[in-house]
């Protein structure tokens, strides 16, 4: 049986491997959600649109939900504390969520302008809500959420929703919007054909562009405007969880001491800065393919950068600093874990296949022609 502590390590990585499966594969059809209305001018072109994300939005939504529950059963106590904490902002998330099956479903089943376009601009709000709330989430994680355990380790959260929203938290949410629509900008350079593919690629290069800057701005945010949180006590990566037995402190350019001491780490931000330069340059040379992959590569870039920043912490606590939920002492029994693991072990190849086996099946361009041929059997 794998000791209590290296399983811990390998959930924080498969949690990490399902949060980045999920932004890559459900961020594209984000991404194309929010362009709608940017990218499409007119009808034919929209439904073109719709239609490449037709066939993939639900399979994409595996890795959401894995994620969630892996969160669920490896780290209860993160589960209950964000839920309780970030109860609004989720209902949002989700609210935008439901607007995609149903703007699919729903929007050409009449022939109305009008209709249509109210349709459009929901299914805009269901693409760039929660590609906004996930990067502001991820923010608040590196500033510390507001909450405090009693003894009994039941956690209260004593911030508010706007409180939430603070520039740092903000500035994460537009690299979040900036990445996920460059990532849904490349598929369609991918997908769909004439002045369609034109705007993708005119939109992905500017959007990739953002992307670096907008990263480049919050690592300098994070070096020299940001404490982070570092662990004084000694570690027992094999005690039962608990998250009073340590203690913490903030310190000015804490989050970037794993730098030091890992500097491999750095090939994170490394990513993260240079993959949407590569976006631009492929982009510009019609080569869609390796714009997608880059892209793709790019947001692994990013969301490894938060992970590797913050490791071993999981949702650290601005108000109780002590009360840190860390990989240490947040997680499920060593038998719970192990379980799991074995688990995920058959289950998530057996999603990466069928993944990559729908991708195959539903290969190839859209075309206006093609929509207007299948007018009553397509989005």
């Amino acid at each position: 049986m794998i000791d209590y502590e290296t399983l811990r390590v390998i959930w924080w990585l498969l949690v990490g491997v399902l949060l980045i499966g999920f932004a890559v594969t459900d961020g594209f059809d984000l991404g194309v959600g929010a362009l709608l209305t940017l990218v499409g001018k007119t009808d034919n072109e929209r439904r073109v649109m719709i239609n490449t994300i037709g066939p993939h939005w639900d399979g994409n939504q595996v890795w959401f939900i894995t994620a969630g529950g892996a969160i669920f059963a490896a780290w209860p106590m993160i589960y209950a504390t964000a839920f309780s904490g970030f109860y609004l902002a989720l209902m949002l998330t989700l609210a935008a969520l439901w607007m995609r099956p149903l703007g699919f479903d729903y929007r050409s089943k009449l022939e109305n302008a009008t209709w249509r376009a109210t349709w459009d601009w929901l299914l805009f709000a269901g693409g760039l809500v929660p590609s906004l709330i996930f990067g502001v989430a991820f923010g608040n994680l590196l500033l510390g959420v507001p909450f405090v355990l009693d003894t009994n380790l039941k956690a209260t959260f004593v911030g508010s929703f706007f409180g939430l929203l603070s520039p740092f938290a903000l500035l994460s949410g537009l690299i979040s919007v900036a990445m996920l629509l460059m990532h849904g900008a490349t598929w369609l350079q991918m997908k769909t054909t004439d002045q369609l593919r034109v705007r993708a690629e005119q939109v992905a290069s500017i959007l990739a562009l953002a992307t670096t800057l907008l990263f480049a701005l919050a690592g300098l945010w994070v070096a020299f405007g940001l404490d982070g949180y570092v662990i004084t006590s000694a570690v027992n990566g094999a005690a039962a969880s608990n998250p009073l037995h340590k203690t913490v402190a903030t310190v000015a350019g804490g989050w970037l001491a794993n730098y030091r001491l890992y500097p491999w780490m750095e090939c994170a931000p490394v990513l993260g800065l240079v993959m949407p330069i590569l976006v631009v340059f492929f982009s510009r040379r019609h080569q869609a393919g390796w714009a997608f992959v880059f892209s793709a590569l790019s947001i692994a870039g990013v969301i490894l950068t938060a992970g590797f920043s913050m490791f071993p912490f999981l949702m650290p606590s601005s108000e109780m600093a002590n009360a840190s939920l860390t990989v240490w002492d947040a997680t499920s029994s060593h038998l719970t874990l192990s379980i799991m693991f074995w688990v995920a072990m058959f289950f998530v190849p057996v999603v990466l296949a069928y993944t990559a086996w729908g991708f195959y099946c539903m290969r190839g361009r859209l075309s206006e022609q093609h929509i207007e041929q299948n007018s009553h059997s397509l989005y």
